[in-house]
């Protein structure tokens, strides 16, 4: 084991030690990951959206605006990987329960003061348990999507903000960014 990945593992084991295991809902009593037992949740409306970015050269943004990509629609295509990222979330985050998304819709916006492409994704359900990690995989699919349909033209595209901006319904409430 590298002497980095050594110094990342004391410092998870540092953290988790520092903590109360209780309030870590993917641990159990002993420290070992686990899926969190919802059963005993009521179904109730759930609403997360994620926000992310890809910034770029403006020569390589405007291969998006012109429409002159190689691969095609950049926009089209990374919208439609994020909505099947969102509906496949529980196969690639290894804790997250499967869930009936009812509604994924993702925004993505040229900003030319960035410059680059600002993703915003919205998921919605009924259920048991929140969808904030299916915006989050929706956001994040749909940045690596534009960074793979771009990067003959550009390799130091950076997918950067990534994050919750808002999440809501369950036994925790609400929550929402402030700008």
């Amino acid at each position: 084991m590298s002497r980095k990945r050594r110094r990342f593992c004391w410092r998870i084991l540092f953290y988790l030690k520092r903590c109360d295991v209780k309030k870590l809902t993917h641990f159990n009593a002993d420290g070992h990951a686990h899926m969190v037992d919802v059963s005993e949740k009521s179904h109730t409306a759930r609403i997360a959206v994620a926000e992310s970015a890809v910034r770029m050269r403006p020569e390589t943004l405007a291969l998006v605006t012109d429409g002159r990509a190689k691969k095609g629609d950049v926009l089209g295509v990374a919208r439609l990987a994020g909505i099947m990222g969102a509906k496949r979330c529980a196969d690639l985050i290894p804790l997250c329960h499967p869930l009936p998304i009812t509604k994924v819709t993702l925004d993505l916006n040229v900003d030319e003061n960035l410059p680059g492409v600002r993703i915003r994704a919205e998921v919605r359900t009924t259920g048991q348990t929140g969808v904030e990690m299916e915006a989050l995989t929706a956001a994040s699919v749909a940045a690596l999507t534009i960074y793979d349909m771009l990067k003959a033209a550009e390799k130091s595209m950076t997918i950067t903000e990534t994050r919750v901006v808002l999440k809501d319904g369950g036994k925790s409430g609400r929550y929402e960014e402030i700008s």
